[in-house]
């Protein structure tokens, strides 16, 4: 019976990182601490390698740093480096789009996996799966593993960091490409106060050029790093995300997230519980997880992980939509909108600073005011005519205008 259980555990896990990547697979260890998931755990358990750290002194630049490569016309030559895509992976599935509009734009790239947990699916097997998904884009990009021995190509004029763990490598890499990052969070908040926290803290002192999700993290990111930063905006994708519901709506949906802390899966369910028990005639839509290993004290559908061409039939069924992020602001709020459902998103500078919409409703974290939050939107006479007016808000928001933004900028820092 125990190795049945340990073989299901390991199963899971291995599943958690063919769906949502490496970068998601310790949300999950630290919500199963007693259990050991891995046949073999990471150095240092973490997802940089304790080498890539001790060989970045980033108190003193490095002489390639002085002057780095110019590009004055043409296409660039730029190396991602990112660690293992998952099927299910939304920060994958965006920093992807981008790299896209990146090659659009008639730039040459070359993405290197970097995976220093030994947990990833193969190189073929990670390939299959994007050639597969209709979350991702078709890239001419060529895929290869990162070898911190040989480094990118020795043609390389630019270079991306996409996450913490890959700005050591790419600061240590040799080549005398331009450093950038792209920054899609605050990454030392996903970890408690430590060690892991420190050294993703210490990535943006490393005089990379940012170009970030949202103006929350270009703010942040300037003013208190003296980082150099340009900012894209959210948009959402209206392909998959329209209003096909124009009647009543009778149900709501919460984002869980319980292995993304971030997402405050405990604050949305003490919240649930109340609305729950003030309009226990409402139907309540959990996506995003399989919970159905934890206890939750009120009825609800259990989507657990669903495909994005799945998702526009239930948030029509919806007329709130739970989001809570407390670092930078989550796609979902712009796409329930697109949907016409109301997002209740907890109030805060990380959020508003991404999206000021007058249809998102900003609450203070408290489970009972945004229970009572919820059953206003519910109950608003005039819901019908919003969620139309709502999905009419975002209709201008195009991810192709991002696009532009992150390519313009990129080219101003190449252009020198």
């Amino acid at each position: 019976m125990a190795v049945n259980r340990f073989r299901q555990k390991l199963g899971r896990a291995r599943k958690l990182v063919q769906d949502e990547g490496v970068r998601n697979l310790f949300g999950y260890i630290a919500q199963r601490t007693a259990i050991k998931l891995l046949t073999r755990e990471p150095a240092g358990g973490m997802l940089v390698d304790s080498m890539d750290v001790s060989d970045v002194d980033w108190t003193e630049h490095a002489e390639r740093f002085e002057h780095p490569t110019t590009v004055t016309e043409g296409p660039v030559k730029i190396a991602w480096i990112m660690s293992p895509p998952g099927k299910e992976s939304g920060g994958h599935q965006n920093l992807f789009r981008f790299i896209n509009f990146a090659e659009q734009a008639g730039h040459e790239c070359t993405i290197y996996l970097y995976d220093n947990v030994g947990a990833a699916p193969t190189l073929a097997a990670t390939k299959a799966m994007l050639r597969e998904s209709s979350a991702y884009p078709n890239l001419r990009a060529e895929i290869v593993d990162y070898d911190r021995e040989a480094g990118v190509r020795a043609d390389t004029q630019a270079l991306f960091a996409t996450g913490w763990e890959t700005a050591y490598p790419a600061y240590r890499d040799a080549s005398s490409a331009r450093r950038f990052y792209f920054v899609q969070d605050f990454e030392p908040l996903f970890y408690p106060l430590g060690s892991q926290a420190l050294l993703a803290e210490n990535t943006y002192k490393f005089g990379f050029h940012g170009i970030t999700a949202g103006g929350w993290l270009q703010h942040k990111l300037s003013t208190e790093y003296g980082m150099p930063c340009d900012s894209f905006d959210f948009a959402v994708d209206k392909t998959h995300y329209s209003v096909t519901n124009r009647g009543k709506r009778d149900e709501i949906f919460f984002y869980a997230r319980p292995v993304t802390p971030r997402r405050a899966f405990e604050l949305g369910i003490l919240a649930l519980t109340e609305f729950a028990r003030m309009r226990p005639d409402v139907t309540i839509n959990l996506a995003g997880w399989d919970v159905s290993e934890f206890t939750i004290p009120f009825k609800h559908n259990n989507l657990a992980s669903m495909e994005i061409n799945q998702l526009n039939a239930v948030y029509n069924r919806c007329g709130a939509g739970l989001v809570l992020s407390l670092t930078n602001m989550s796609l979902l709020p712009l796409e329930l909108m697109s949907a016409g459902v109301t997002p209740v998103v907890n109030d805060g500078p990380n959020n508003r600073m991404v999206s000021d919409n007058e249809n998102i409703e900003y609450v203070q974290p408290s489970p009972l005011v945004i229970a009572k939050k919820l059953v206003e939107v519910i109950e608003r006479p005039d819901a019908i005519d919003r969620s139309v007016a709502m999905s009419a808000s975002v209709e201008a928001i195009d991810w192709a205008d991002s696009g532009t933004q992150f390519v313009d900028a990129f080219e101003r820092a190449m252009r020198g």
